[in-house]
């Protein structure tokens, strides 16, 4: 049985999960740096984000993202 200072402290409720058993919050996938299935998945989804922006740009101003940022007259 636990107590209201062991639950506060954290000492036997729930152990803090450490860097070695850390996994991806949508797979079972460790986290992991270099060519990895993980940092491909995420560089995906941020090339994603960066075309969905690149779109919005274009639907707000009217203009091409290659005109408005400057790189085409």
């Amino acid at each position: 049985m636990t107590t209201p200072e062991d639950s506060a402290s954290g000492s036997a409720a729930s152990p803090a999960p450490s860097a070695a058993n850390a996994t991806s919050a949508t797979s079972s996938d460790v986290p992991a740096f270099g060519w990895s299935a993980y940092a491909e998945r995420v560089n995906g989804r941020f090339a994603m984000l960066g075309f969905v922006a690149v779109l919005i740009i274009e639907a707000l101003s009217g203009d091409t993202f290659l005109h408005w940022a400057g790189l085409v007259p």
